[in-house]
Parts: C-alpha cells; structure tokens; sequence
C-alpha cells in the first residue's frame, strides 16, 4: 500500500487525507485524524492500562469495589484487542448492581429486579445488540455457552454426514480448538480424518487464500460434502474471507454452511441473514470486549426453525433453557424448542457474564457496526503505510527483516496485521522491547506477532507512535542484538 493509496481511503472515508508523503509521516497528520474521529468520544469508556500497571508484579489495592485502581504513569499502547478487549468502565458498576441484588434479594432477582434486567431473562437483554453486530434478527441469534462448545452443539444439528455426502471443508491453518472439535466430530459419525476432513492451504509463496481457491476446493469436492465450516477472519493472518460470495457458492452445491466469528463479530461487519449463512459462532472476550472467558454466541438462520423435510423443529442438542418460555417452569419432560437460536440454549447463562457482555454491546450499539469498520479500514491502512515506509533517518534495509502476512487490501482484512519476522530469534528481541515501551501487542510462535488497533479504544496518535518510532526503534535494536549474537 502506498501514499496515493492511503489518501484515497482517507478521502473515500471523509477522513483528512495527507498533503504529502512527508506529512502522512508526521505527528501532526495523526493528530488531525483524531480530532476530526467522530468514534474518538468512546475512548473513554474504557479502562486503559498504564505502563506501570504493565510493569508492577503486586496486585491491585483491595476494595469494597470491583473498579480497578491504575498505578499513575502514561497509559500503554494497547494493540491486543484481538486476543483481549479492554473492561468498558461501565461493567464494574452493572455487575456491582447484580451482585447488590443478589446480597438483598436473593432468588427474587430472576422475576423481580430492580434494575429492570430479571435474570430469568438476561439473554433477551443482549439479543437486540448482538443482533446489530452480526446483522441479524434478534430471534437469530444467542448468548450462550463457550464458543468450542457451541460448535459441538450446532454441528449436532446441522452436521448431518450421509453414505456419499460426509466431508468437511476447513482451512489448513485454522484456529487449533476448531480441528479439535471437527475432527472429533468426524470420528464420531464414524469417519476418519484423512478420508473425511479437506483442508485449504495457502498456496506458496503466498501466506493467504485466495476467494477463488476456495471455489475451486469447494466445487472439487462438492458432490461428497456435507458442511463448509471457515473462519470469518483467519486467527493467524488476519484475512477476511468473503463471506457473502463463498456462502452462496457452497449453498448452491447442496453444501451447509458455518462459520467461526471469533475474530470477525466486533471487528468487521456482517450481515449474516442477508448473506444467508446456516449457522455460525463466536466468542465475546476480543472484539466484543466482554471479559476473559465471557460468554459465547451463536447464529441460527431463520429457515431452519423447522426441517425442510419432516416440518417439525429441527433435531438439536436439547437443554432446559431452550424450551418455551411460557411452560419452562412447569417442568414437562416434552421438549419444545424456542424458535430460532434460543432454542439451542442448553442451560441458564451465567448473570454476571452476560451483565458484562451488555455493558461493551451498548457501546457498540452506539457506535454502530459501519462506523467502527470505516474507523477499523483507516487506522489499519494508516499502520500498513508506517510498517512499510521508513521513516527519514531509518534504513530501508529493515523492511527486510520482516513482512506482514495481512492482505494489504483492507476489505480483505480486520483491524489485525500479522507480522512475521525473517530471522530466527527476532521476534522474541523485538517484543520484549517493545514490551518495555509500553506496546502491548500478542505473539504466535516462533516468528509473528499480531497488532490491532481497534477502533473502539485506540487512537490515530497511537498507531504513529507505534508505527513511526517505537516499531523501527526495537526493530533496529533487535536486528543489532541478533547480528552480534545479544539479547535474551
């Protein structure tokens, strides 16, 4: 990506785009970016890290309140948001009101609460929001379970192998709990993985796959498949895969579809009725900032309320919390599903998960899916320009101790760039000094580390300080240390 390619997104975006190429390299224009950045109200909302917190081995003072207490120095540059989101500021005061409730009223809370938010019902207070985000109606979708779990139950469902028709699509390189969960789902129906399982690797020298590549497995294998299961954006290399085309492709070829949202739902935005996805999953705890562990969720398309072959409710995995609302608690051992994802619930969520899941999807709400995705293009096409463009004074013989792995086109990625250093041993010198400046990025082993700015908490100025100075700084110190045989 170069400087007439960054203007062009700026302007397109109604953001100030760069006079010059030396100007896109200044402070200055990263200040202009902020200040004309309508989503810039947000950053507040969030409790962000200090360095010394970073750096502090002793625990945080105790307190009657759950609010973090931050030790006072500049706050970090948080770049990790695809492995963990930052705590809303709100969460703590919603989940010291259910926890007051809980102290004063007991098991009343589920039926009256006075706070508006039975807990009998606390799933529906999110189903509008999370159906904002992945572009779905509100009866499409739930929060619940843990998103490995998730896809065992919705695989039980819409996983149905045939004598001729059994394989399973998935790329080569998807996140490891995904393989878990097929594979054992394929020995379970009695299949193995080398018979049943068709993986789609990047093909050399190339670290993406390519929408065309994925056609062409799906129609190679199309007469002997039973379900395409990808990843909305690819963990490790931060692609964004085309969703809407791929869908429709492997649909008209008899294929169902899913796909594992981990690192899409809060990152790009979908439109998951519109596109006509099957099913699909995610989790809460990245983009979604909902805590370490928050719940996860799920997407049922409405057309399969019922089945298309005996026009009753289709056969799923059954617990309590997905009966009938209405004649749940007269504890009748006929099963009836809710209609849509609800009916896959298997038991009540967790309150305090779910209140803390609301507090981060009234932000998003606010901000709307659209507007965090044009600000997500931007900073991301802002830090693609930095990566690759030395600054004055900086030899452009350190481009070629790494490369980024991201598609450079930002409608084929999120807000993540995958980087992967060139020599052995890099990757570990520049992160910890990175890591000593305050830059809080996540690494996969042995040589990339991943970076996202998201459009939520982070700033244009960070992604300058990041991308214009701390980067090239350890970079060139970590190149110095490895050549002389330094360091670690």
């Amino acid at each position: 990506m170069d400087f007439d390619h960054l203007t062009n997104i700026m302007s397109a975006s109604g953001a100030p785009a760069p006079s010059d190429a030396s100007y896109a390299l200044s402070r200055a224009y990263a200040d202009s970016l902020d200040l004309h950045d309508p989503l810039s109200i947000f950053r507040s909302e969030f409790h962000i890290p200090t360095t010394a917190d970073l750096a502090s081995t002793c625990p945080p003072p105790a307190s009657a309140s759950i609010e973090p207490t931050h030790i006072p120095s500049p706050t970090c540059i948080y770049f990790c948001g695809n492995s963990l989101g930052l705590q809303p500021k709100r969460t703590a005061a919603l989940i010291n009101d259910e926890l007051a409730i809980w102290a004063t009223r007991g098991v009343t809370g589920h039926f009256r609460h006075p706070k508006s938010r039975p807990w009998v019902s606390i799933d529906e207070n999110v189903s509008e929001h999370l159906a904002g985000i992945v572009g779905a109606k509100p009866s499409e979708v739930a929060a619940m379970g843990s998103l490995t779990g998730n896809i065992h139950l919705l695989l039980a469902g819409f996983y149905k192998p045939k004598e001729n028709r059994y394989k399973v699509i998935m790329e080569g390189r998807a996140f490891p709990s995904d393989h878990y969960a097929i594979v054992s789902q394929l020995q379970w129906h009695g299949h193995t993985e080398s018979s049943a399982l068709v993986l789609i690797d990047p093909i050399a020298p190339y670290s993406t796959l390519t929408t065309n590549q994925i056609l062409s497995t799906i129609d190679q294998h199309a007469d002997s498949t039973a379900l395409l299961f990808l990843s909305g954006v690819q963990y490790y290399t931060g692609q964004a895969f085309d969703m809407a085309t791929i869908t429709k492709f492997a649909q008209s070829k008899g294929i169902t579809v899913g796909w594992d949202l981990a690192h899409a739902a809060g990152n790009i935005e979908l439109k998951l009725h519109e596109w006509g996805v099957d099913f699909a999953v995610w989790c809460s705890y990245k983009y979604l900032n909902s805590g370490p562990g928050g719940i996860a969720g799920i997407f049922v398309h409405e057309r399969h309320d019922l089945d298309s072959n005996t026009s009753t409710p289709r056969h799923r995995l059954a617990g309590w919390w997905g009966h009938d609302r209405v004649t749940r608690f007269q504890m009748d051992t006929q099963f009836l599903p809710l209609p849509g994802a609800p009916g896959y619930q298997l038991s009540n969520p967790s309150v305090l998960d779910t209140t803390a899941h609301l507090a981060s999807l009234e932000l998003f709400t606010k901000a709307t899916p659209a507007a965090l995705q044009r600000k997500s293009r931007l900073l991301t096409s802002y830090l693609y320009v930095l990566l690759t463009h030395p600054p004055e004074g900086i030899s452009d013989t350190l481009t070629s101790y790494y490369t980024i792995l991201t598609p450079s086109a930002p409608s084929d990625r999120g807000a993540q760039l995958s980087i992967k250093f060139m020599k052995p041993g890099l990757m570990d010198r520049v992160l910890a000094k990175l890591t000593e400046k305050g830059v809080v990025v996540d690494e996969r082993r042995p040589d990339v580390i991943r970076v996202a700015p998201v459009p939520l908490f982070n700033r244009y100025r960070e992604v300058w300080v990041f991308g214009a100075g701390l980067w090239w700084e350890c970079l060139g110190a970590g190149v110095s240390e490895l050549e002389k045989g330094e360091g670690l």
